[in-house]
């Protein structure tokens, strides 16, 4: 019996007990997809199922505070359990489980790992139901399994990577990391861990002292891997394309690709493409961005209206907001070159 099954009993059973929308908790994108198309096939017409995960686009993720007179399935991840409130919810169904990021000391990058939720987590997604009115949630796992779960999620800092939180007190004279007084100390291991990334970048020295890359580095406003590329960049003047790959993997694939729509989204990304790599291919994105702005010297007189701009970008399938984040963020990185008189 597979969650697709068990979430289409659970929405059954609460069906038959009366009015309400009902608001499924589910790990994420994926599975958020697979569960929808398995609820449109086997409920009812006239049931509106409403997807709810971060890379939707601003549009899609307003629906679901948009006025209805259908009962409704939301789909989300934990977003919904305390980012927001989605209206109108009676009955909560909950997968127990979420995408939790996580530092692999084998792998030594941080990872999307699926996790059963903790008790906290699993008692506030129940009361999502309880807004407006007295709710039912059903919980896809056993009052044992429940039980036996942490009271609270780990705190971040105990499941990150230290390496940007180490280089930033080193920068401050905070003195010894080891030593500093955390409400909840990480692993000795986690520490080792960003002090060996950190010499590997040439950020310390053998002895876990600054060195005078560790310094730069540390007024960056980046991950030290990214902030790295840049100084590199910088030495074999590359900077304006890198300015613009750093930014992009500091935010969300701009690229959208609707439920409904995800062939006309591919081939409207495909212009995007670019055989040599995805980096290359951000760049091509970038451009063309910037064309559409009449910012870049070979289209001044492709410069359109600010509401132009955002419909050709929702026609191409690439999400306003993300954009918007891309650009802040770029905007950023320029000030800092700009402010160490760096040459673009």
């Amino acid at each position: 019996h597979g969650l697709n099954d068990a979430i289409g009993d659970a929405v059954e059973e609460l069906w038959r007990d009366g009015r309400g929308d009902i608001l499924v908790f589910l790990p994420g994108e994926r599975e958020i997809r697979e569960a929808a198309e398995h609820l449109r096939k086997h409920h009812p017409p006239g049931v509106e199922v409403v997807p709810l995960f971060a890379r939707l686009s601003q549009q899609e993720q307003d629906q679901v505070f948009e006025p209805h007179s259908a009962r409704r399935i939301v789909l989300a991840t934990n977003v919904a359990e305390t980012s927001l409130t989605v209206p109108g919810i009676r009955y909560v169904v909950d997968a127990g489980t979420a995408r939790v990021k996580r530092y692999s000391y084998r792998n030594k990058v941080e990872q999307l790992l699926i996790e059963p939720v903790s008790q906290s987590a699993a008692n506030q997604r129940s009361g999502r139901c309880g807004r407006v009115a007295d709710g039912v949630a059903i919980r896809l796992y056993e009052a044992d399994d429940f039980a036996a779960r942490p009271k609270y999620t780990d705190p971040e800092i105990l499941r990150s990577s230290l390496a940007g939180v180490i280089l930033r007190m080193k920068s401050l004279r905070f003195g010894q990391v080891e030593d500093f007084p955390f409400i909840e100390p990480p692993p000795k291991r986690a520490i080792a861990d960003g002090y060996q990334l950190l010499n590997e970048l040439g950020a310390v020295d053998d002895l876990n002292e600054l060195t005078p890359m560790g310094d730069e580095l540390s007024r960056l406003p980046l991950d030290p891997r990214v902030g790295r590329m840049i100084l590199e960049a910088r030495n074999r003047e590359a900077l304006a394309e890198v300015l613009v790959i750093a930014s992009a993997m500091s935010v969300q694939n701009v690229r959208d690709r609707p439920l409904e729509a995800q062939q006309q989204a591919d081939a409207a990304h495909k212009k995007f493409d670019d055989e040599r790599s995805e980096f290359m291919g951000d760049i091509k994105l970038w451009n063309w961005l910037e064309e559409t702005r009449g910012r870049r010297p070979q289209a001044p007189e492709h410069k359109l209206s600010h509401r132009k701009q955002e419909q050709l970008l929702r026609e191409n399938f690439i999400s306003v907001r993300r954009v918007r984040e891309w650009r802040d963020i770029h905007s950023q990185l320029l000030t800092t070159v700009a402010e160490h008189g760096w040459r673009l």
